[in-house]
C-alpha cells in the first residue's frame, strides 16, 4: 500500500533561503491551562530561522491570534514573545511572516485550508526578504485540536522543535523481512506441509488442498486465476474503494474489520493445523452437530484463533496491537496464496498489469477527477471517526521520535506473491535447480523492489516530486517481479513454455518424457 512520510533537511543557514534543501519535519507540542493534551507534526519551510533540534532546547511560548488573522497587513497589536497562528490565507507566506516577525511573534505558524495535506513552503517570490523567525505549517485538521480552545480564558502553549530521524529505521529492515518472509513461506508453503497434508484430510475447518502440481484431485478447492478475474478485479476493486471514499465512517471500517478477524480466524487454523503433524494429538476426535467427527486439536486451535482475533479487535488501538494485526493478516494472506493459483505468464502478465494501474490511477490521477487522492485518503481513514482499515502490515516506529508506523497493504504482497508461488510451482514441474530455476530470482526482484518502495532515498525523491503524496509499492514491485520473469525467461527461450502452458499440461508432459 502507500507509505506517507515527511522528511528531514540540512540545517539552512539562519535567514537564507537554501534552494536545494529539502523539506524538515517539526513536531508541535501543545498545552491547554498548563495540561499537555497532544503533539501534532508540521512542515517547516525553507526560509527563516532553523527550530531545536531537541525538545529539550526548545522554549514553550504562549500561542496567540494576530489581528488581522491572516498576517497580511500590519498587526494591530504586538505578539512580543507569542507564537503567532494564523490560516493560510490569501497573500504569500513570506509577507506573513514578515507581518509576524514585524509584530514581535517569535515564530510563526501557520493552518492549512487542506484538512490532511501539507503544502511546501518555497522560497519567496522576492529574494531580498529577510526572516529571521521559524516559519512552520500544519494541516487544518491537527490546528484545529487546539485553535478551537484559543481565546476566552484559555491559555494555549505550544512548544516546536525539529528532531533528526535516524538515516536506518530498523522498523523498516524489521517490516521488510517479515513482508518477504511472507511472500517466501507461502510460495513453499505446500512443499513443506506436503508429508502432513493427507492427516488434514478429516479436519472439517481447514481448506483442502493438494500439495502436488496437476495432481488430480477433484476434491480441490483451489481457484484458478483467469484472464476475467483481472478484468473483475479491477472493476470490483475501483468500485469498493469509491464506496469507501464517499461512505467511509466508523460503521463502514467495523464490516471490514469483522470480516479481516474472520479471515484472519481461518488463515490461522489452516496454518497450524497443516504445520502440526503429530498424529497423537489429532487422532483424538469429538462428534458435533454439523461438522461430525472433528479432531479436538482443531476445536483448540480455533478457539485460540478466535480468541486471538476478538482480543486484536478490543484492543486495536493499543500501543502493541500491531503484533495480533500482523499474525492475523501474515495467516490470511499464507492462506489466500495456497487457495488461489496463477496458470500461466499470461494471466500473471494481466493481472499485475491491471493491479499496476489500479494503484497508479487512484494514487496519482484520481486527484484531478476527485479533488484528493482515492487511494490515500482511503488508507489515511478520513471520516472513520479514528478507525482505520485492518487490510495491512504494520511496524512501530520505535526510534523515530515522530512516532507512527510503517505499513504496507495485503494487495503489495498478495499480488507479486502469487507469481512468486507459481514460479516455485513451475520450477518443481520443470524439476528446475537453485540457479536454472525462477523462484529464486523473483524472490530477489520481489526483495529489491520492496526495498526501493521502502527505502528512503526513494521515499525523499517521490515525496519531493510528488508534493507529499504516498507512493503506492505495485509501482516497483510489479517491474521488479513481473519484469524479472518475462525477462530471464526471454532470455532461457522459455517464454512461449511459461506464457501459454498450464502447470497441470507442464507436469504430464514431464511425466510421459520420464516414460519413454
Amino acid at each position: 500500500m502507500e507509505w506517507l512520510l515527511l522528511v528531514g533537511k540540512a540545517n539552512k543557514e539562519m535567514s537564507a533561503c537554501d534552494i536545494s534543501s529539502i523539506y524538515v519535519s517539526v513536531i508541535v507540542r501543545y498545552w491547554i491551562n498548563d495540561e499537555k493534551v497532544d503533539q501534532v507534526v508540521g512542515l517547516d519551510a525553507k526560509f527563516g530561522a532553523d527550530l531545536p533540534q531537541e525538545k529539550e532546547h526548545a522554549t514553550k511560548l504562549p500561542a496567540k491570534n494576530p489581528n488581522p488573522s491572516d498576517c497580511c497587513s500590519t498587526l494591530s497589536e504586538k505578539l512580543s514573545g507569542s507564537i503567532a497562528v494564523c490560516p493560510r490565507g490569501t497573500c504569500e507566506f513570506s509577507v506573513k511572516a514578515e507581518v509576524a516577525e514585524s509584530g514581535g511573534a517569535a515564530i510563526l505558524l501557520l493552518i492549512n485550508d487542506d484538512p490532511d495535506e501539507l503544502p511546501v513552503i518555497d522560497c519567496p517570490s522576492n529574494k531580498s526578504v529577510d526572516i529571521k523567525i521559524p516559519v512552520v505549517i500544519i494541516t487544518k485538521s491537527d490546528g484545529d485540536r487546539f485553535t478551537n480552545s484559543m481565546g476566552g480564558k484559555n491559555n494555549v502553549e505550544l512548544l516546536l522543535y525539529a528532531p533528526e530521524r535516524s538515516i536506518v529505521d530498523p522498523s523498516v529492515v524489521f517490516l521488510w523481512f517479515m513482508t518477504v518472509g511472507t511472500v517466501a513461506c507461502a510460495a513453499v508453503w505446500s512443499e513443506f506441509t506436503a508429508s502432513k497434508q493427507s492427516e488434514e484430510s478429516s479436519d472439517e475447518f481447514s481448506p483442502k488442498k493438494s500439495s502436488k502440481v496437476g495432481a488430480d484431485d477433484d476434491e480441490d478447492e483451489i481457484v484458478e486465476v483467469n484472464l476475467m478475474s483481472a478484468v473483475t478485479f479491477v472493476i470490483t476493486a475501483s468500485v469498493f474503494l469509491l464506496l469507501l471514499y464517499f461512505f467511509m465512517s466508523a460503521s463502514f471500517v467495523w464490516v471490514l474489520i469483522i470480516l479481516f478477524c474472520i479471515g484472519g480466524v481461518q488463515g490461522m487454523h489452516f496454518c497450524i493445523t497443516s504445520v502440526v503433524s503429530s498424529s497423537k494429538w489429532k487422532q483424538q476426535k469429538v462428534g458435533l452437530p454439523l461438522f461430525g467427527e472433528t479432531p479436538i486439536f482443531s476445536l483448540l486451535v480455533l478457539a485460540l484463533s478466535f480468541a486471538l482475533a476478538i482480543f486484536w479487535a478490543v484492543t486495536r488501538r493499543a500501543s502493541y496491537s500491531w503484533i495480533g494485526q500482523d499474525i492475523l493478516g501474515i495467516c490470511l494472506m499464507i492462506t489466500v496464496l495456497q487457495l488461489a493459483q496463477l496458470p500461466n505468464i499470461k494471466v500473471a502478465t494481466a493481472l499485475l498489469s491491471c493491479a499496476f494501474c489500479y494503484d497508479i490511477f487512484w494514487v496519482f490521477i484520481s486527484p484531478y477527477i476527485f479533488g484528493s487522492s482515492v487511494m490515500i485518503s482511503v488508507a489515511k481513514g478520513d471520516n472513520s471517526g479514528g478507525e482505520s482499515i485492518p487490510m495491512l502490515l504494520r511496524s512501530p516506529k520505535f526510534h523515530d521520535p515522530f512516532g507512527g508506523y510503517n505499513m504496507i497493504g495485503f494487495g503489495d504482497i498478495l499480488f507479486p506473491g502469487l507469481l512468486v508461488a507459481y514460479a516455485f510451482r513451475f520450477d518443481k514441474a520443470k524439476q528446475k535447480g537453485v540457479r536454472d530455476g525462477y523462484f529464486i530470482w523473483l524472490m530477489v526482484g520481489y526483495s529489491c523492489g520492496l526495498y526501493s518502495d521502502f527505502s528512503l532515498i526513494c521515499t525523499y525523491v517521490g515525496l519531493y516530486l510528488m508534493d507529499g503524496h504516498g507512493q503506492p509499492a505495485l509501482l516497483y514491485l510489479v517491474p521488479s517481479t513481473l519484469g524479472t520473469i518475462v525477462g530471464l525467461s526471454l532470455k532461457r527461450g522459455e517464454l512461449k513454455e511459461l506464457w501459454n502452458s498450464t502447470l497441470e499440461d507442464i507436469s504430464k508432459s514431464n511425466k510421459s518424457l520420464g516414460g519413454t
